[in-house]
């Protein structure tokens, strides 16, 4: 059963509010709430009352006679333990690594079958790219996701029965695609090869936590011709690396403290 519903099979407020608020994921930020009606295909009378409520505890916020997000969704995400801990470890690697190339660097975990931005830095050359902060992209058609997916247990992940091409580079066979997943295991690092956007490519190498566990990727990407893959595979599993250690670090610090208590 969908976790949106009830036992009885009626779809809960909490349902309805979760549905209105993932709207948001594939936007520009701001919605009205004619668009909320569209997108979630429920009854008006029940988005303009949902969207009352969450604009009285804090999760939206208006903008004229349209809508954001509020801040407390943001402080709530601040709060996720694994998050947070991966991305302040991160932070100092990533920003290095961006002033030490030039390109785009991103920091993203897996969620479902897509990876979810947790910081991006954008080069002073880079190309803008729709990657953002909270945003999603498909993890077959990303450096990122295949790092991950490399070294995540797949009977773990609702992998789709058809893989959306986004470019002609994008791998669409799943015998094809499990193939360069083992490439990925074998070498470290992840390559897109102008498989998520046309003149686009990048590297992306795993991040490890204090058990070996995969965390997520950081990546760095580039205009085709300006960046050198064979280059920056070195310094982007550097980096990971080095994060990875920075995490392990960390964990040994306080296991000690908890154990005195």
């Amino acid at each position: 059963m969908s976790p949106i519903h009830r036992t009885d099979g009626e779809i809960s407020a909490i349902g309805r509010s979760t549905e209105i608020l993932k709207t948001f994921r594939d936007s520009s930020g701001v919605l009205s709430a004619a668009e909320l009606v569209r997108r979630t295909g429920m009854a008006k009378t029940t988005v303009y009352r949902m969207v009352d409520d969450l604009v009285r505890v804090g999760l939206l916020e208006r903008q004229g006679t349209n809508y954001r997000l509020g801040l407390l969704l943001f402080e709530i995400g601040e709060s996720v333990p694994r998050q947070r801990n991966l991305r302040e470890a991160a932070r100092r690697h990533l920003s290095a690594l961006r002033e030490a190339t030039g390109h785009n660097v991103g920091l993203a975990v897996l969620d479902g079958f897509d990876v979810v931005y947790l910081d991006v830095f954008r080069g002073d050359d880079g190309p803008r790219l729709p990657q953002q902060i909270g945003g999603r992209w498909p993890a077959h058609a990303s450096c990122s996701g295949k790092a991950v997916l490399a070294f995540t247990d797949l009977a773990d992940v609702a992998i789709p029965g058809v893989l959306k091409a986004h470019t002609e580079n994008t791998i669409t066979d799943p015998e094809l695609f499990h193939s360069e997943l083992d490439r990925v295991r074998r070498r470290g690092v992840a390559f897109d090869r102008q498989e998520a956007l046309p003149r686009i490519v990048g590297a992306a190498a795993p991040i490890f936590g204090p058990d070996e566990d995969v965390l997520g990727a950081i990546s760095i990407s580039g205009m085709s011709g300006r960046i050198n893959l064979t280059r920056i595979d070195a310094a982007v599993r550097t980096t990971a690396i080095a994060i990875s250690r920075d995490l392990s670090n960390a964990q040994s610090v306080v296991r000690p403290v908890l154990q005195r208590r």
